[in-house]
């Protein structure tokens, strides 16, 4: 399989408190050529407040925190708006009564794409959600509610992205 070969495709990151999960995401991003990646909130970015690269994040991300452009908005909602101005299908990673099988999701999906991921309590806020084009869920068998949300990338960025 291919990814990423001439699609044009973001990660939105939002609130992600764990480093660890913002290094993973951007090695995950990495393999299936992810375009570029937003950190909005106060998700971690590679780098600290005085433009140091955070040793944390990239001892996860092998890397992938250089090959990867990012760029750091505070206001996910301006960024959201921003990107649909310019054509980018906002596609929500997210459990709501809206939602659909993120499996169903891929034949409705446009391209250029971003992919939101939220905060791993709180997930991804009603307001942004309401911004975004479709909200995409992973269905649960067990008995947790939920995934990590880098697992959560990783499965969603592999499947939606398929060539």
């Amino acid at each position: 399989m291919v990814y990423g070969v001439n699609m044009k495709s973001y990660v939105i990151l939002h609130n992600i408190r764990s480093i660890h999960n913002v290094g993973s995401i951007f090695r995950t991003a990495d393999a299936v050529g992810v375009t570029k990646i937003f950190l909005t909130g106060y998700t971690p970015t590679p780098v600290d407040r005085f433009s140091r690269p955070r040793k944390d994040l990239a001892k996860v991300a092998l890397g992938a925190e250089k090959d990867i452009p990012w760029e750091y908005f505070k206001n996910p909602s301006g960024l959201i708006r921003k990107l649909r101005a310019v054509g980018v299908f906002v596609v929500a990673i997210e459990q709501a009564p809206r939602a659909i099988n993120y499996k169903k999701a891929r034949t409705r999906i446009k391209f250029p794409v971003a992919f939101v991921y939220g905060n791993e309590v709180e997930g991804i806020t009603p307001k942004i959600l309401k911004e975004c084009d479709i909200i995409a869920e992973i269905p649960m068998s067990g008995k947790k509610e939920s995934l990590n949300v880098s697992v959560s990338a990783g499965i969603t960025l592999f499947s939606l992205l398929k060539k």
